[in-house]
């Protein structure tokens, strides 16, 4: 169990013997996990402060002139706070910059609803040449780092607060991927980030009672694997997608999108349905908002 921040942490210290890689923070170091990189690599570590509109600028700058930038703070802030310096200057500049925002979707908690961004993957999705991931775990999270290293262009990873069980082990990840958990017919679930654990656990007991369906983990949000969405609605009976995210313009959307292009067909959407978060423990927060494994059985379960 490890969270995919603190997975972010690591990946940074592991890559830090390279003299471009910058890190920069906006005074949430120990929060995002950029202190691992900062202990070891002090530095090429830059703390702006609370200055959200800076860490892009400045982040900008020096991946203009040559730098392997990770710029980093929460969702609620990167998306929303700076989202004029990431539209105008990141995206605009085609800036090789990683834009590594943690604390995302309602997963935040306790820390309420002002913190649980539910909108970053719909805002960032809509920017020209921005591209954007969602991990499930830890493994996932530096092999999409270390894509992301590689890929020109602005770069949105989003990352979350809580442990999430280790998914992966030796699978590639690229642009435009995804990956598929299961080759059932009845139905296919497609989750993101923290909702793909909960899908495979559903997955699981759905097959105790003869229900067979396929994960299909979209850890490429943009762009989105589009020839497998189609092959799973043409191969399966019954679509959903779940997501720590609001429908609208999440995941769920994104589907639906792809799907009334190249193949009409029906998606039963779970998330954050035009409201906003609630505070709580987020295993509770979860449960309000039907983020879990029965709710998911429940779509396939009844008449």
């Amino acid at each position: 169990m490890i969270s995919t921040r603190k997975a972010y942490g690591e990946f940074l210290t592991e890559i830090g013997d390279n003299p471009d890689v910058v890190v920069l923070d906006a005074d949430l170091a120990a929060a995002t996990k950029t202190d691992m990189f900062k202990k070891a690599f002090p530095e090429r570590h830059i703390d702006v402060g609370i200055a959200e509109q800076d860490l892009v600028g400045t982040a900008v700058g020096l991946a203009l002139s040559g730098k392997t930038v990770f710029a980093s703070t929460f969702a609620i802030f990167m998306a929303g706070r700076a989202y004029d310096q990431v539209r105008n200057m990141a995206a605009y500049s085609h800036a090789n910059v990683n834009l590594c925002a943690t604390h995302a979707g309602v997963m935040v908690g306790e820390d309420g609803p002002t913190h649980q961004c539910i909108e970053d993957l719909a805002i960032m999705n809509v920017i020209p040449t921005m591209k954007v991931f969602c991990p499930a775990d830890g493994v996932s999270t530096k092999k999409i780092l270390s894509v992301c290293m590689n890929e020109e262009g602005p770069k949105y990873i989003r990352l979350g607060r809580s442990d999430l069980p280790e998914l992966y082990t030796d699978e590639e990840f690229h642009v435009g991927g995804s990956h598929t958990c299961g080759d059932g017919k009845d139905g296919t679930v497609f989750a993101t980030g923290s909702t793909v654990s909960i899908a495979l656990e559903a997955q699981n007991e759905l097959k105790e009672k003869g229900i067979n369906i396929r994960v299909v983990d979209l850890y490429s949000i943009k762009p989105v694997d589009k020839e497998e969405i189609v092959r799973c609605a043409k191969e399966t009976e019954k679509l959903v997608t779940i997501e720590d995210h609001s429908i609208i313009g999440g995941i769920g959307s994104i589907v639906s999108d792809v799907l009334a292009e190249l193949y009409p067909k029906k998606v039963e959407k779970i998330g954050i349905n035009d409201t906003f978060g609630k505070s709580g423990k987020w295993t509770e927060v979860y449960k309000y908002f039907g983020l879990t494994k029965e709710n998911i059985m429940y779509k396939f379960i009844q008449e």
